[in-house]
């Protein structure tokens, strides 16, 4: 696809040739910046090494706490906890390590607004935080400073503003009326993701994608950012269907599989979706039951039912995690590429020549409209050999390889869902009057606006520090830290944009309505916040006190 018109001829160019080589700030070799670690008494509940019933400690499933990850109070004691103490830790060090992240960012470029910013994520501790540098943010913010671009290289302000004006143009003016009517994604805006290079970010270059010799993660976070500010289904999380396909491919696929569907992909010819949960397992991956069954020609026949397969009637391609051994746990499962025609609507099915049918069928849900999320049924759908994705029994990991980038990118889409809902509640408040005087006048209001800010912004940083660590091949538990307290926080700044929009705000003419029922889902899929707390956070928390204790 070419360059779109209106975006800058330019601008397209360095994007396509820099996007999988862009750089910025410095790196944290030893983690995240460290904030204020207080730490609940917590004890250690579950066995050690992996969690084979489902996500793995550190979202690679080698039993290893993630590169980067510190933990600077206390050691943790050893013991058995009950699973809200290892629940409130996790969340003292998600809302420390954005603190931290935000002050880092604010000492390394002396920016004013960014100072308030950090001063106000170290005082926010709880979901009605108040502190005098809220009130200071807001009023920089509604005298239109913006903190969005403060510390970024030339070509990530280029990225920036070329996607803004990309989603501006293309995906706000329509994204209401898919979200209210339940459509589907009109194809100029898959073409024009597709132009820009957004599903080849992680693809090289020598398979049609836009990386090039070294990953620049914080790049991919400021595209699906802008792109989830249009809209969360219509841009965030159309930009991400391919990750986890492409990098299992990357990483297993034969020579003849990467050429045969990566140049497709990033090209969006070709696209994707992953059908992973079932009805009855959904974080608890290593329990899935859809089997595959090879036969004498070598090819496979699935049976078995998926569920949450976001975008399936759309996609060419859908990734398959199916068991196809008798082992029962993590392994027995394998990967697989299901080729299928692209269908519109909410229903489809595919009969193949060789034998088999795959239905689908859309479940409705409260929000993240438009990509469409099925239920999908495979009775005898067969597949033929060259489907098979690496070694037989390696789906598990595959799969889990791809997840702390997923998280990442899941920080990334409550990140741009928060800077729409903050755009616009600056923009309403400064004109609508209350009792004589714009609503943003008034103290609380201006507070209200102030921890949206802070709120925002930590989780950026957060996110942006666990990026730079994850180029460097680490960061597995910091995106983890960051799609908790972003997910969460997406929530807490839709709603207060809601409440101060007040009887406008709950009317479905207004965006800030579908920003806070699309928040909702952010902290369920892509590792739902109790797993994560639990399973990843917890037990790195864990490690880290153990590791203390033996120095």
């Amino acid at each position: 696809m070419g360059a779109q018109p209106g975006a800058g001829g330019r601008a397209q160019r360095s994007l396509r040739a820099q996007a999988g080589g862009l750089r910025q700030g410095g790196r944290h070799r030893r983690g995240l910046p460290g904030g204020d670690r207080r730490r609940p008494n917590r004890r250690r509940h579950a066995r050690r090494g992996d969690d084979r019933r489902g996500v793995p400690e550190d979202g690679r499933g080698d039993g290893r706490a993630g590169r980067g990850f510190r933990h600077d109070g206390p050691p943790l004691e050893p013991g058995i906890a009950g699973e809200v103490e290892t629940y409130q830790a996790a969340w003292a060090a998600a809302r420390s390590a954005a603190a931290g992240a935000a002050r880092e960012w604010a000492s390394r470029t002396g920016d004013e607004l960014a100072g308030a910013i950090a001063e106000g994520a170290a005082a926010d501790r709880s979901a009605e935080s108040f502190d005098p540098a809220y009130e200071r943010v807001a009023g920089l913010l509604l005298a239109g400073r913006s903190a969005d671009d403060v510390g970024a290289g030339e070509e990530h302000r280029l990225l920036r503003a070329t996607l803004r004006d990309f989603a501006a143009r293309r995906i706000t003016p329509r994204a209401q009326q898919i979200h209210r009517q339940d459509g589907d994604i009109p194809a100029d805006v898959i073409s024009g993701i597709a132009g820009l290079g957004l599903f080849g970010l992680s693809i090289p270059e020598q398979y049609g994608g836009t990386l090039a010799d070294r990953p620049d993660h914080v790049a991919m976070l400021i595209g699906t950012e802008e792109m989830a500010a249009g809209s969360l289904a219509v841009g965030g999380s159309l930009m991400t269907r391919p990750e986890i396909l492409v990098r299992a491919l990357l990483s297993a696929g034969t020579e003849e599989q990467k050429r045969r569907w990566l140049p497709g992909i990033a090209s969006g010819e070709l696209l994707v979706a992953v059908a992973v949960s079932e009805p009855d397992f959904g974080s608890d991956v290593a329990a899935l039951q859809c089997r595959a069954t090879s036969q004498p020609d070598g090819s496979w026949l699935v049976n078995g039912a998926k569920l949450w397969c976001t975008f399936a009637g759309r996609a060419h391609l859908v990734m398959l995690l199916c068991r196809t051994g008798g082992e029962p746990g993590h392994r027995g499962l394998s990967v697989f590429v299901a080729e299928k025609p692209s269908r519109l609507g909410h229903d489809f099915e595919h009969r193949i020549d060789s034998g088999g049918v795959l239905r689908g069928h859309a479940i409705p849900t409260l929000g993240y409209r438009g990509l469409h999320t099925f239920e999908l049924v495979f009775e005898d759908y067969r597949l033929p050999g060259s489907a098979l994705v690496g070694e037989q029994g390696r789906g598990f990991y595959l799969q889990m390889e791809s997840f702390a980038t997923g998280r990442l990118q899941t920080a990334a889409r409550a990140v741009g869902v928060m800077q729409a809902a903050l755009r616009d509640t600056l923009a309403y408040t400064a004109q609508r009057r209350v009792f004589g005087r714009p609503v943003a006048e008034h103290e609380l209001a201006r507070a209200m606006l102030g921890r949206m800010g802070v709120r925002l912004h930590a989780s950026r940083q957060l996110s942006f520090a666990a990026a730079r660590l994850h180029d460097q091949g680490g960061g597995q538990v910091e995106a983890s830290l960051a799609k908790l307290y972003a997910s969460r926080m997406a929530e807490y700044v839709t709603r207060d944009a809601m409440q101060l929009f007040g009887g406008m705000g709950y009317g479905e003419e207004t965006d800030v309505s579908r920003y806070f029922v699309d928040a909702r889902v952010l902290a369920i899929f892509e590792g739902a916040e109790e797993v994560l707390a639990l399973r990843v956070i917890g037990r790195s928390l864990e490690k880290a006190g153990d590791e203390m204790r033996k120095r």
